[in-house]
Parts: structure tokens; sequence; C-alpha cells
């Protein structure tokens, strides 16, 4: 087996994520069945609410569950193409022993132990979290619904999606192993492309640098922007979810989206600073400063961080405009909702001085990289 059981639970990113989407979607689901045996007990003049309630929960199950699981794949995939290129000439070296690209590939099932790890665990929370969550959505004539463990919703939530992307990894795995072993002896992963080569205007290196960091890592790129969306989206949602719904909904919300934005934003910055380490430890033998450095490298990475904090913004106000006007319409409880201005700005605010840091703190890293690594290897 050419991946260990070591390296597919090293995926922490993958499971946290998973385990965030399920999270959100086990109480939601589980309160949706479990509301659905009291329908016949539901005064008249709840029907407003109670309806509201179940559309509420299906629609949040539908947009946050496939957003992340979107993010799953993504990541996934991009984890297995790094491995490959990390072990590119091990591969190589058992494709020129006569291993199958088939028997390689079966080896990248366990990446899905870090799926079935985070499934299992945001269950479990999740399903830990359905008390408090019935209480917080009660209303006035709802009857009092009792909770019920759903094993259709652990097998769908817990076993169905281990299964599948521990498949998807042996899928692309063996797309990916379709080179000759002696390309991936020469540590290549990917087949040369017969595109014409189209001439550039001549730029200032550490300007090509900037835009050609950014135009070749379009994976971590997206990252960037994930991160800052869940920061915009979340931390905007969690001030309207205190006041439209409770302070624990609120409070779920902050901390998902805390956790979703640091772990994307150290996951690609790691990737970044990682697979530029040579090139900056150039740079500075060549007399590059770390600012230097840090501004060609992470400077480019600014444009998806706007871009993400701007689709967040109008993500979270979207969904809210949509379950008050929408799914709530008619219910007398649900307060009116509008922008939040002042939480817009102290976001915004705290977005820049939180990303800003990351940057130098990982300007600073970068500035440490020696030649003697580059000689050495």
């Amino acid at each position: 087996m050419t991946v260990s059981l070591k390296d597919g639970l090293k995926l922490v990113g993958i499971s946290i994520i998973c385990a965030c989407a399920v999270f959100v979607c086990t109480f939601f689901l589980s309160y949706y069945l479990d509301a659905l045996s009291v329908r016949e007990k539901v005064a008249e003049e709840a029907i407003p609410l109670y309806e509201s309630q179940l559309l509420s929960s299906k629609l949040t199950c539908l947009i946050s569950g496939l957003c992340l699981v979107l993010v799953c794949v993504v990541l996934l995939l991009f984890y297995v193409k790094l491995y490959l290129d990390g072990h590119a000439k091990q591969i190589g070296i058992l494709k020129a022993l006569g291993y199958a690209n088939g028997k390689i590939a079966l080896g990248f099932w366990v990446f899905g132990l870090s799926v079935l790890l985070g499934c299992a665990v945001g269950f479990g929370g999740g399903y830990a979290m359905t008390p408090v969550i019935y209480h917080q959505m009660d209303g006035k004539g709802l009857p009092e619904i009792p909770i019920t463990f759903h094993w259709e919703l652990f097998v769908c939530f817990v076993i169905l999606p281990a299964f599948l992307f521990a498949a998807l990894a042996v899928l692309y795995a063996y797309i990916k192993l379709r080179l000759p072993a002696s390309e991936l002896l020469r540590g290549k992963t990917e087949l040369a492309k017969g595109k014409a080569h189209i001439a550039k205007k001549e730029r200032p290196f550490l300007r090509e640098l900037f835009w050609e960091t950014l135009r070749t890592r379009k994976a971590l790129a997206f990252f960037v922007a994930f991160a800052c969306f869940c920061f915009s989206a979340m931390l905007q949602m969690s001030v309207s979810m205190m006041d439209l719904a409770s302070a624990t909904m609120g409070g779920i919300v902050l901390g998902i989206g805390v956790l979703l934005a640091v772990m994307s934003l150290l996951l690609a910055f790691t990737a970044i600073t990682a697979s530029n380490e040579k090139t900056v430890a150039v740079m500075r033998a060549n007399g590059y400063t770390p600012v230097q450095c840090g501004g060609a490298v992470l400077g480019g990475y600014h444009i998806p961080a706007a871009v993400g904090f701007a689709v967040g913004t109008v993500y979270q106000y979207g969904i809210l405009r949509l379950m008050v006007d929408l799914v709530f319409k008619g219910v007398e409880e649900m307060k009116a909702y509008s922008f939040d201005v002042e939480t817009f700005f102290i976001v915004l605010a705290a977005f820049i001085v939180l990303f800003e840091l990351a940057v130098c703190a990982f300007t600073y890293k970068m500035g440490k990289a020696s030649i003697r690594k580059l000689t050495a290897e």
C-alpha cells in the first residue's frame, strides 16, 4: 500500500469541514423528521410558524451542506494531487517494478478515513445539540417535539460519505497515475500540454512572480477566498442570528465560521510558503528582503481574499432576507431584517487586521528560508 493509514488521518482540514457540515445538518434534519410526527398536534394559529420551521430546516441543510460538501471535494482532490506530487518518484519505482495503476490507486482509499472521522464527530456533536436546538425552535402553539435517533441519518451522514469520498480518491488517483513510469521517476505528475507558446510582455521579476504564483495555484486561491468568505458571511450572520433567532444559534454560526476560516487560511498559506520555499531561498541569497519575497509570493492573494469577503457579505444578506421575507413570511414572532452597516464595518476592520497579520506571520516565516536547504537536496 503506497498510502499509509497515518497519511489518511493527516487530512485534518477535510475532517473539520465534514464535521461542520454534518453537525449542522444532523440537528436540523433530526428536527425536521421529528417535527413531521407531531403535525396533527399543531394548533391552527401555529401552522405558519410550523411550516416555516420545516422549510427553514430543509433550506439550511441544503445550502450549508451542499456548499461544504463541494469544498470537501475540492480539498480531497487537492490533497490527493499534493500527495502524488510529493511521492512521484516512489510511485514511479512501483510502476517500473510492474505494479498496475489500479493496485496503486486502491491504496488511496485511506483518504476516506478523514471523512469518516469528521462525519462521525459532526454527527455525534449534532445529535448532542438536538435538545438545545429543539428548545430554541419552540414557538407559541407548537407541541413538544420528541427527540428520536434516526439510523438513516447516521448512514447518510457518516457511512455513505466515507465510502463515496474513498471511492473518489481512488478514482482521481487512478486518473492521475496514467503517466509513464519514466515521467514519474523524474518527479512529474502532469503530461506536457502541447499548447503554442504565446509571447508575454516582459515584466519585472517581482511583478511576474506575483502574478505567476496566483495563476498557477488556483486551488490555493480558492481556499483563501473560501476562508475570507466564511469569515465575512458567518461573523455578520452570527450577529443577526442573535437578534433574529437566539444567542445559541448565533454562537454556533460564529464558531463554525471562525473554525472554517482559520483552517482554510492556514492550509492555503502553509501550502503556498512550502511550494515557494526554494524560490524564496534563492531570492534571499540574491539580496531580496523578506518583505519583497512575501509581497511577491503572498501579495497576489489579497485579490481572492477581497472577492471572498465581498461574496460572503452578499451571501449572508441574501440568505437572511430569504429566510425572513419568504420562509418566515406571516410569522408574527419573526423580526424585520435589514443590512447591518455597523456590523459590516466592524467585521471588515477585523478581517483586514487579521488577514494582514497572517500575511506578516508567513512573510516572516518565508524570510527565514536558507539557501542551504536548496543546496542540500
